[in-house]
């Protein structure tokens, strides 16, 4: 399997490529304080149920499609539903209950790692020295920010099983943005095979959900949280992975996967927008070695050899 893309990206496909980050940031503005006030598989659920609803009247057209990829790869539409939205979904709520956001952050970015680790092993796909040095460029950034600019920071992380769970959720992503790239779920439209896999999430986390709720789970039982869920289902979770699922498309998953690596710089500039937060010395350290290294790692191999 290439991860290739088939065709040279666009202006609209490298707009998209940066519009990935800020809509997967925007969960981290709605979802402040859903977890306090709705379950976290009942959250999860919820989120990718309505995301399904709200785009299933757009895709008629594809049916046929949609059918054909359900019927003939019944095992990849529900392990794409499983992967994607109940353990990257419900787990991760369910893990941040138990761990820092410092924490989840750094673990939830190796996925870029593993998406090219996996590459590597399943498919010899070999790793440019341009790739590592964008890798560690940025992680360094993502370090720089989770750390608060002070190294000592790390003789305070304590890791718990929230942390596992993130770890596991990292591992799950790579897999699923690995999977994406399989030629059947290319078959169809981007919009189509979301809507696709937002079905299949929601079905497998009615289990899960079902239990929460007959636990005595917490249900939005106000505005404010179904505000905060409108805001996950329609960007965090309808823009942001059609926008992603586009970007795998057109770049392959290992160049998607380094989007994970603007998301820290992104939520900040957000909280510090949207929230007041204040931003400090070490969040412009932390995007500049992001964004740097994002370039770095993306760039068009090609054209730099043609130009050596």
């Amino acid at each position: 399997m290439s991860s290739a893309p088939a065709t040279a990206p666009r202006l609209r496909d490298w707009l998209i490529f940066l519009a990935v980050p800020f809509f997967f940031s925007s969960n981290v503005i709605f979802g402040r304080g859903v977890i306090g006030e709705v379950s976290p598989f009942t959250t999860a659920f919820l989120r990718w149920f309505f995301s399904a609803v709200l785009v299933a009247p757009f895709v008629v057209s594809d049916w046929r499609a949609c059918w054909n990829f359900v019927r003939q790869r019944t095992a990849l539409w529900l392990i794409l539903g499983f992967l994607g939205m109940g353990i990257c979904g419900g787990v991760v709520y369910w893990a941040l209950t138990l761990t820092s956001a410092a924490n989840g952050t750094l673990i939830y970015t190796t996925s870029s790692l593993f998406i090219i680790l996996f590459q590597r092993i399943l498919y010899g796909r070999a790793i440019s020295r341009l790739e590592v040095v964008g890798m560690v460029v940025a992680f360094s950034g993502v370090v720089a920010i989770v750390l608060k600019g002070d190294p000592a920071q790390l003789l305070h992380l304590d890791f718990n099983l929230g942390d596992i769970a993130i770890l596991v959720a990292s591992v799950s992503f790579a897999i699923y943005s690995l999977l994406l790239r399989d030629p059947a779920a290319r078959e169809m439209t981007s919009l189509s095979l979301f809507t696709l896999i937002a079905l299949s999430g929601a079905l497998v986390l009615i289990p899960p959900a079902a239990i929460e709720v007959a636990q005595g789970g917490m249900l939005p039982a106000s505005l404010t949280a179904w505000a905060k869920i409108a805001g996950i289902i329609v960007f965090a979770s309808i823009f942001a992975f059609y926008c992603f699922t586009h970007t795998v498309r057109v770049f392959g998953p290992a160049t998607a996967g380094i989007t994970l690596y603007m998301m820290p710089p992104v939520s900040i500039v957000m909280a510090v927008v949207f929230l007041g937060e204040q931003f400090e010395d070490y969040h412009a350290l932390g995007i500049v070695l992001v964004t740097g290294g994002v370039v770095l790692a993306t760039a068009p191999l090609e054209k730099l050899r043609r130009r050596h």
